[in-house]
């Protein structure tokens, strides 16, 4: 059971919330701030800061210690600062500063009168995510502007990229030289192209909190070519969902309609862990893990 000493902690239901296309999940709660009331989902599986909470205990100082920081820090103090990141920061991000501006007055926000109309509404959310940002989703919330349920999404009042776990990070020196190491060479087309982005072999979905590494600006060739290679967004974002696929399958999936793995089969192996370092074994031999390796073997087993 999922309880906190703190009187000024309700947990407002037992049963976990869940949002299935972004593998997380949340626990309802309510604080009594000296600032105002609180009332939203706290993630308790959340991949982009490496949270994967387990037990009832672990939930429940986890809740804690989001309470604690709520409690010491005004919507004021946290909105200054975040002001400050977007400005020195993130100065071309205006799209997205949009929705972060209107998520950042508090409360859960409907996706359809209330969130800017864009038809790249999800990358906006990604983005903010992936800028450090909590955020909570949920699906299906009754709306009464809209008279029925729509996506809403509150934003968390709490320092970007909490726990200190999730998405790695390059300096724009390191981003330069894996594209110039992996000579701007699309994995997916097989050719030499620009406006490409590094996409680690070894999906996010797949870390938890000891997977995350320091890139350094001193990466050696050989470690740049092991731990990336090169996609276009649309193919970075294709890659993303059916690496969430295998993960909530089990199935691992396969490019261009070829179910060929040059190594293991279709099904994940059980014996390997599903997250963590370890889980690495488990991509191995997918053409999506490592695209170029996976069609020259291919190309050798048919010729």
């Amino acid at each position: 059971m999922i309880y906190c000493e703190n009187d000024k902690i309700k947990i407002n239901e037992q049963q976990l919330k869940s949002h299935a296309k972004a593998t997380e999940k949340y626990v309802d709660v309510s604080f009594a701030l000296p600032h105002g009331d609180w009332h939203g989902w706290i993630p308790v599986e959340y991949r982009r800061t490496g949270v994967n909470l387990q037990t009832d205990e672990e939930i429940s100082d986890y809740i804690e210690k989001i309470y604690n920081i709520m409690e010491k820090t005004p919507p004021s103090e946290w909105l200054s600062a975040e002001e400050q990141f977007w400005r020195e920061e993130k100065p071309n991000a205006a799209t997205t500063k949009e929705f972060f501006d209107i998520l950042a007055q508090g409360g859960w926000k409907c996706n359809k009168h209330e969130l800017p109309q864009n038809p790249n509404f999800a990358r906006r959310i990604q983005d903010l995510k992936e800028f450090g940002y909590t955020l909570a989703t949920d699906t299906a919330r009754f709306c009464p502007i809209c008279e029925k349920n729509t996506t809403n999404i509150i934003l968390l009042p709490i320092p970007r990229a909490f726990t200190g776990g999730g998405y790695e990070t390059w300096s724009k020196q390191l981003r330069k030289r894996i594209l110039e190491v992996l000579q701007n060479y699309d994995v997916y087309e097989s050719k030499k192209t620009a406006h490409l982005l590094p996409d680690h072999k070894f999906p996010e979905i797949r870390w938890d909190e000891n997977t995350k590494e320091e890139n350094s600006d001193s990466m050696t060739d050989e470690e740049i070519s092991q731990k990336f290679q090169l996609l276009t967004n649309q193919r970075n974002q294709q890659k993303r969902e059916v690496c969430r696929t295998c993960f909530q399958t089990g199935k691992r999936q396969y490019p261009f309609g070829i179910k060929y793995f040059y190594h293991g089969g279709e099904d994940w192996d059980s014996a390997i862990p599903t997250r963590g370092k370890s889980a690495e074994d488990g991509c191995f031999g997918c053409g999506w893990y490592d695209m170029e390796k996976w069609r020259q073997e291919l190309l050798e087993l048919l010729c």
